[in-house]
């Protein structure tokens, strides 16, 4: 075990690892099935992918929310997992995108509710210096996930099984993710308090935290769905099975990365992590935008689970750094809403720059917004040092 890392950052991975099997057993065949299958145009694709981000946006808000309400993330964890588990045959039953798109819209629900809850709940698990470690070990296993997911797709594909039967299988792994949830993972009693006599109002997020979202938003504007870039891959001619092993490629570098990178986060700093993601997910993007070949698309998609390794980790420790046990649901869900807000604006953007200018446009988009936002994060007023060694904060400060 890793140290300073409990039981139920393990469970909680094992959760994920579960729910991303299931998840992405369906991920990187949904844009193929509906051009190829359903005959759906690229606008279609980006409005399903950003309705589903959007509703991912809002719920993450609603999902924090209540679990600093209620004093208990474990519920709201539960209940969002089992609405993303419901929804895995309603995509097998829809007709076309458009009932796609609302069994989509029921999944993401269900992953925004859970989200910000289960981010504070491993927070809560987990002492502060260690933030990173667990958020990357988190996230290696959660990741882990989406590598066996295409692959275990990719085998009922050539199995004989159709799109649609490999959507029901993926219920299996996703109930079955509820039920490690539900009996293994526990959460810790928060301190009871004296009654008071006058409401308390709720610690308000620092200007700090808003900066960094502003930031942060930045980059979120350019950041459109994975979507695109496995249907980049389908357009510089790798078939559907190589779409597939690219996408596994993506998520064998992020799951390998992502515990190494936490550790380093927590010495360096996560606001330098970040940047120094947003800067490789620059050069991706360009890559990506300039690419004619399938050859030059390999290398490219290990480079983008490099990029997400460096980000998606970091910025959720930070966050957790940046609040305290009475309202860090409310930052998790603040921040991720936010950027899922602006993940429907980047998708729905790709989706027309991709029609009406040319596929390579929501690339060039999105790699000159992440070059702004890595040039811009470092300048931020964030501290670069964790919270031990030199340049070592407050606990009220952030990273």
């Amino acid at each position: 075990m890793v140290k300073g890392v409990g039981r139920n950052v393990y469970w909680m991975g094992a959760v994920s690892f579960l729910a991303d099997i299931a998840g992405e057993m369906i991920a990187p065949l949904l844009p193929l099935y509906m051009t190829a299958v359903l005959g759906a145009p690229p606008t279609a694709v980006g409005i399903v992918e950003g309705s589903a981000e959007l509703a991912a946006s809002v719920f993450r808000g609603v999902g924090g929310w209540w679990s600093d309400r209620a004093g208990a993330r474990k519920p709201t964890v539960v209940f969002g997992y089992t609405l993303s588990a419901l929804a895995k045959p309603g995509l097998a039953l829809a007709a076309g995108w458009p009932g796609l798109l609302v069994a989509r819209f029921a999944d993401r629900t269900g992953k925004g509710l859970r989200g910000a809850a289960r981010d504070a709940l491993i927070a809560s698990s987990t002492d502060k210096q260690h933030l990173g470690k667990a958020f990357g070990l988190h996230r290696a296993m959660d990741t882990a996930g989406a590598v066996a997911g295409p692959l275990i797709g990719l085998w009922l594909l050539s199995s004989g099984a159709s799109y649609r039967s490999v959507f029901l299988w993926a219920g299996l792994p996703a109930f079955a993710a509820v039920l490690v949830l539900v009996l293994f993972v526990r959460e810790r009693e928060a301190p009871r308090k004296a009654p008071s006599p006058e409401r308390v109002p709720p610690t308000p997020l620092p200007p700090k935290f808003w900066r960094f979202l502003a930031v942060y938003g930045l980059f979120a504007l350019g950041n459109s769905s994975d979507s695109f870039v496995l249907l980049k891959g389908r357009d510089a001619g790798l078939s559907a099975t190589a779409v597939i092993l690219a996408y596994v490629l993506f998520n064998v570098v992020n799951a390998s990365c992502a515990t190494a990178i936490g550790h380093v986060a927590d010495r360096v700093g996560r606001r330098l992590t970040v940047a120094a993601g947003m800067g490789v997910y620059a050069l991706c993007y360009l890559g990506f935008a300039r690419a004619t070949t399938a050859q030059a698309l390999w290398p490219l998609f290990a480079l983008y689970g490099l990029q997400a390794a460096l980000i998606e980790g970091s910025f959720r420790a930070a966050v957790a750094d940046a609040s305290d046990a009475g309202n860090r649901g409310v930052a998790q869900g603040v921040f991720q809403g936010a950027a899922g807000v602006l993940g429907f604006t980047a998708s729905a953007l790709a989706g027309l720059m991709w029609t009406r200018i040319s596929p390579a446009a929501p690339f060039y988009f999105g790699a000159a917004c992440a070059a702004a936002a890595a040039v811009l994060l470092p300048f931020s007023v964030w501290s670069s040092r964790g919270p031990t060694g030199a340049g070592s904060r407050s606990p009220g400060s952030t990273a």
